[in-house]
């Protein structure tokens, strides 16, 4: 896996959850001084310099527990609330957004363009804030000066990686079943038409050569779909036409996605329960950070009513009731005990100069803790 994934991850998932928040304040009517206040908080948190610092550095990526939370405590910067109904909707969508793009992106490189449609989106975003532009902009020529050395490679890792990291994620969506590219199970129907990548010829052509190089005869083939000459390539600098439209703001089309009635991971796992029990603690005990004493705060819905909403969450609650608590009860043979323990340390002891930290993204966290 790559280790140069995370921040395009946070960056992208970022720039979608605040083209949705920006729809839904407008849906709610939200006035124009709260609004522009609510993205000024999020986007001036989640481009601290000693946020994006830690995000940059080399590491494996998270998983969607806590990326999830990473999120939330980035939606919570602001007077905004969520609650974990509306949060868990909001993380579906943006990531079925981005896997989307990501399916679509025309060569592994095109991931970066995707990336500077959503900081361009951002930048739109603050753009009456100055001293938030500055961090934007830092951030993006961070991204310039880290991903601009990679091989093409290197790009394709990082985009097996985000394929890992989406195929357990199967949520219906509104927008996507209307128009027809998504299949009821949740899955994408991806068209064998448009244009080539940058650099790429339009398949159907076979042409043979002599031993001196010189072309001695063609044939052609029936390639199956109905492609066209490449487009021209993106800009990747700070500012330019990126040319593609994956990683645009989408979101004002959206709808509230669907949750899905087929799903990978419906049958309970035994052998993680337990950690995912100590997860949920985890996620229950945190507290949302910089939220202002002196200002009244209000909720977004993500769902069409309260109602909704809230049997939504009764049926999470249901699901996790399913799952239920698993006691582990200790050996009490000393003796044995005694072995395991140093088994365990032994494995400690060998795996330690391996795995710097334990728990990923404690670091990250700590770190928002401080912001």
């Amino acid at each position: 896996m790559s280790l140069r994934t995370l921040p395009l991850v946070i960056i992208n998932l970022g720039g979608e959850m605040l083209c949705i928040l920006d729809q839904r304040l407008q849906a709610q009517n939200t006035s124009e001084d709260n609004s522009e206040k609510v993205m000024n908080d999020i986007i001036g948190t989640m481009f601290t310099k000693a946020f994006m610092d830690e995000l940059l550095k080399p590491q494996q990526l998270y998983s969607h527990r806590t990326m999830k939370t990473v999120l939330t405590r980035l939606a919570h910067a602001s007077i905004v609330r969520l609650n974990a109904a509306s949060m868990d909707r909001l993380y579906e969508l943006m990531v079925m957004a981005f896997k989307y793009q990501v399916f679509l992106c025309p060569r592994p490189k095109d991931l970066l363009l995707i990336s500077y449609n959503h900081l361009d989106t951002v930048r739109e975003f603050v753009k009456n804030t100055p001293a938030v532009v500055n961090q934007v902009d830092e951030t993006h020529r961070k991204i310039i000066e880290v991903y601009s050395t990679l091989s093409e490679g290197e790009f394709q890792l990082i985009r097996q990686t985000l394929l890992i990291f989406f195929q357990d994620m199967h949520v219906r969506v509104s927008l996507f079943l209307k128009n027809q590219v998504q299949n009821a199970n949740g899955r994408f129907a991806l068209s064998t038409s448009g244009p080539v990548p940058h650099g790429i010829d339009v398949p159907g052509l076979i042409r043979m050569f002599d031993r001196k190089g010189r072309e001695v005869r063609r044939r052609e083939f029936p390639t199956g779909g109905s492609y066209s000459s490449p487009i021209r390539e993106g800009c990747f600098e700070l500012h330019g036409d990126r040319v593609i439209r994956l990683g645009m703001n989408m979101c004002v089309l959206c709808d509230v996605p669907h949750r899905s009635t087929h799903r990978d991971y419906d049958t309970p796992n035994l052998l993680a329960k337990e950690e995912l029990n100590l997860l949920a603690r985890l996620m229950g005990s945190m507290k949302a950070e910089n939220e202002p004493r002196a200002e009244t705060g209000f909720r977004i819905n993500l769902f069409t009513t309260d109602q909704e909403e809230e049997e939504v969450g009764a049926s999470c609650e249901a699901e996790e009731s399913f799952f239920g608590v698993i006691s582990i009860q200790a050996m009490q043979d000393e003796q044995a005990a005694t072995e395991l323990a140093k088994i365990a340390g032994e494995l400690t002891e060998q795996e330690q100069p391996e795995i710097p930290s334990s728990n990923k993204g404690d670091d990250l966290l700590a770190m928002m803790d401080d912001l």
